[in-house]
């Protein structure tokens, strides 16, 4: 009888301790998922090839980005990394954008034309704007003689045609008058004529 109670309070004892963390108030909390991992910015092209860090207010950063690294090589090419940053640092962020243009811009020159660069290709430009301006003074020129022999054409045409009316007018008009008169007169002589004498043969008087 002893054992069979001593059994009983094992069990119940057993029974007890497994389920006293679940019902347990003072449980801890489930664990939170693991946050992700913070995203790393890629560094701009300019700090790239310079191998330095790209810090968060990088003057270089918004005209050179990582996906144009051949902007920030030909630049850096001509006049140097200091000087580009010298360059913007002393203008207002409203001119950096141009002022990072006209440096890629006259670099490219530069590579492509040592000896003259920028200047060469605006020489070459203003000498293909006066060859066009010639062309255009041709072109008026030409256009203005047209449209002179135009009108003298127009003028020579007018000047026939008022000519031609009017030699059709006069010979158009003969035929009506010789039509007109000519009854009358054969009428008068052939009635004369068919008298027993002329008209002026009948003495005035009786």
């Amino acid at each position: 009888m002893d054992s069979s109670e001593t059994t009983t309070t094992t069990i119940h004892h057993q029974y007890s301790s497994s389920s006293s963390p679940s019902s347990s108030p003072t449980s801890s909390p489930p664990s939170l998922p693991p946050t992700p991992p913070s995203a790393v910015l890629s560094p701009c092209a300019a700090c790239k090839i310079l191998r330095r860090r790209c810090v968060e207010k990088c003057v270089l950063a918004p005209y050179f980005p990582p996906t144009e690294p051949l902007k920030f090589t030909t630049a850096h090419r001509v006049f140097g990394a200091s000087n580009i940053i010298k360059s913007l640092q002393d203008l207002p962020e409203s001119q950096r954008a141009d002022a990072v243009s006209s440096m890629v811009y006259e670099a490219n020159a530069r590579i492509r034309d040592p000896v003259y660069g920028c200047a060469g290709a605006i020489c070459q430009l203003q000498k293909q704007v006066s060859e066009l301006q010639a062309q255009l003074a041709r072109a008026q020129a030409e256009l203005v003689n047209m449209q002179a022999q135009h009108a003298h054409l127009i003028a020579l045409v007018c000047m026939e045609m008022a000519q031609s009316q009017q030699q059709h007018i006069p010979s158009s008009s003969q035929p009506i008058d010789t039509l007109a008169a000519g009854p009358y007169v054969d009428s008068f002589y052939i009635d004369a004529g068919s008298s027993q004498g002329s008209i002026w043969e009948e003495p005035l008087w009786t």
